[in-house]
């Protein structure tokens, strides 16, 4: 029996079941990521230096003395990207060009593996030099947030993996769910960038 409105939308709502979940889900987020960047206000606020000394008694006058930029602008520019891809992946499969989507979708997969590569980079550097969550409370917020984005990254890959692996046989069988799913699976990776894109200035440059 298939259930309604995974295919056509909603009459109250004007969209899909799946459409209806995802901003529901996304909704949850933003509180999350919300909560912590008002913990990161308030926190920064309060301190009399930021960054300031660590628990071995280095003192950094901005955070790019400890992060590091450039490898934070690259990320950015990847997952920029990464959405760009997606979208057009979703746009191959509303024209019906599979082959296309399978491209796009395989460069969005790629560019995610890319983000943790450089991601965890920026972390083994950290470690290298004794810089670990209990240094300070500025390396602590900074972990939580980089870190929990980067799960949420890693969620995006799985489900993206999926729906151009095993998760493809819809294609054949009910290709506009298909499409359905893969739009939604866009807005999903569309939050993961908008919430980086927070990040980066939040963290990196102010």
């Amino acid at each position: 029996m298939e259930i309604p409105y995974t295919v056509h939308p909603r009459p109250d709502t004007g969209v899909t079941n799946a459409k209806v979940g995802i901003w529901l889900f996304l909704a949850s987020e933003i509180m999350l990521f919300g909560g912590l960047f008002s913990a990161y206000i308030f926190l920064r606020m309060g301190a009399p230096e930021w960054p300031g000394t660590t628990m071995s008694g280095h003192y950094y006058a901005s955070a790019s003395d400890i992060l590091s930029v450039p490898l934070a602008a690259l990320n950015t520019v990847i997952l920029i990207a990464s959405s760009v891809t997606i979208v057009l992946a979703w746009a191959s499969l509303m024209t019906n060009n599979f082959s296309k989507y399978r491209i796009y979708m395989g460069l969005t997969i790629l560019m995610s593996f890319g983000f943790l590569i450089v991601k965890s980079i920026e972390y083994s550097t950290k470690f290298e030099h004794g810089l670990f969550p209990s240094e300070s409370t500025f390396l602590a917020i900074y972990f939580v947030m980089t870190g929990l984005h980067a799960i949420h990254v890693i969620g995006g890959i799985v489900v993206n993996a999926y729906l151009l692996g095993p998760g493809a046989k819809m294609w054949k069988t009910n290709p506009t769910q298909y499409t359905n799913r893969i739009e939604v699976a866009g807005l999903y990776w569309h939050f993961v960038d908008i919430v980086w894109i927070f990040l980066f200035p939040t963290i990196y440059l102010i």
